[in-house]
């Protein structure tokens, strides 16, 4: 178990932790607009005497900590900053004052709780190797993971190993959740605009070439793809988010032109090859039977989020001696939400896990990525805790 010294430790740093996080979490930050959250990441990591980077991959922070014991070994542990476009409805004293914009996924949390795990290794150097603090900007699809690797994060700061972790509602306070392999999947984003002449619904529509029916057609062929084209092994979505064209106040008038917009998501890059290609086939073929034209723009965000078996091992074994192994998951089941982590997985090996972020009074919880949603301050020590903890396994933290 984790010993009674370090969690004692840990626990004097949480109210000023708190503070901290309930600071950046007034003050949230789109993605590579963080300025704020970076400059007071790197105040705080050198006033704890630690070597600082700033400006990498934009916005991005890297706090460098160098054991006294002999050692080669290095590790890197990330934690993402950036906030969402919702506006915040939750009523706390320290809701966000930017208009539009909120910690609604935990980020100041996950920063949180890594520059406590800064301020701990800063102060117990007894280890053998160097971590490197990764500070991440634009978890939330701006590109941050991919910003930082083209600003040559890990030839600028070598790691053998790279660590993640998420806070997740649902999962009550003191318990863990991970798995080997595929463990987050390959989220992306669709549009298809398809095109005709429209015209006159009541009194010529023959003689429109008519693209509500050929979006109709779409949606209902684009679940066809998941019956037919993948795996019936294999986890796959897609799913519709907007239609739009014409008018409510032209409702005789037959459209020249409708959008149709939606995500899709998968657990392989080999689906992902199969989504690319049969969701464009079949959009220009939708069109092509209603004499209309199709544009398609298909782009991923992320790859699937796949856990290094090796170093998923060390992540169990750093929460199994935090929490006990009762209270850890080690074969969680696959979430078809996206993390931008995955790149980093696919440069370095490593590991992603979740904590659990508790579970409201009446067993209702609010889901990120909602206005209601807030970070809960209890579960700080307890990932400050399983920081140091993949320290300690990786580098004998002593």
């Amino acid at each position: 178990m984790t010993d009674t010294t370090t969690m004692d430790k840990i626990r004097t740093y949480h109210d000023e932790l708190t503070a901290i996080r309930r600071d950046i979490h007034a003050h949230p930050e789109m993605g590579l607009e963080e300025v704020r959250t970076a400059a007071l990441v790197a105040a705080k990591l050198r006033e704890w005497g630690i070597e600082v980077t700033e400006g990498v991959g934009v916005t991005g922070v890297v706090g460098t900590v160098r054991g006294r014991l002999p050692g080669q070994r290095s590790i890197g542990l990330r934690a993402d900053m950036d906030a969402l476009s919702i506006p915040e409805q939750t009523g706390l004293p320290y809701a966000s004052v930017n208009p539009g914009v909120m910690h609604a996924c935990g980020h100041d949390g996950h920063t949180t709780m890594l520059l406590g795990a800064a301020r701990y290794l800063a102060e117990n150097r007894d280890f053998s190797g160097t971590v490197q603090l990764i500070f991440q900007p634009a978890e939330e699809g701006r590109g941050g993971a991919v910003a930082m690797l083209k600003d040559r994060l890990f030839e600028r700061f070598p790691c053998d190993a790279v660590y993640g972790m998420h806070n997740m509602p649902g999962i009550p306070v003191g318990k863990f959740a991970i798995r080997k392999g595929a463990f987050l999947a390959a989220a992306g984003r669709w549009k298809v605009v398809f095109k005709g002449t429209g015209g006159h619904g009541g009194a010529t529509p023959h003689l429109a070439t008519d693209v509500t029916v050929a979006q109709a057609q779409y949606v209902m062929a684009l679940q066809t793809i998941i019956a037919r084209n993948v795996s019936p092994l294999e986890a796959a979505v897609i799913s519709v988010g907007s239609i739009h064209g014409g008018s409510n106040l032209s409702s005789n008038v037959m459209p020249s032109e409708i959008e149709i917009t939606g995500t899709q998501r998968c657990f392989s890059k080999a689906t992902q090859a199969i989504l690319d290609t049969r969701m464009t086939e079949l959009a220009h073929a939708m069109a092509a039977a209603n004499g209309c034209t199709a544009e398609v723009d298909l782009s991923w965000g992320t790859t699937p989020l796949v856990n290094h078996a090796d170093h998923t091992d060390v992540a169990i074994t750093a929460a199994n001696a935090l929490v006990g192994a009762a209270n850890v998951a080690p074969d969680s089941p696959p979430i078809t939400g996206g993390e931008d982590f995955c790149y980093m997985l696919e440069a370095k090996p490593g590991a992603f896990i979740f904590v659990g972020n508790g579970v409201n009074e009446g067993g209702k919880t609010h889901q990120v990525h909602t206005p209601h949603y807030n970070f809960n301050d209890e579960i700080i020590p307890l990932g400050v805790a399983w920081w140091v903890n993949i320290v300690r396994e990786e580098l004998k933290l002593g």
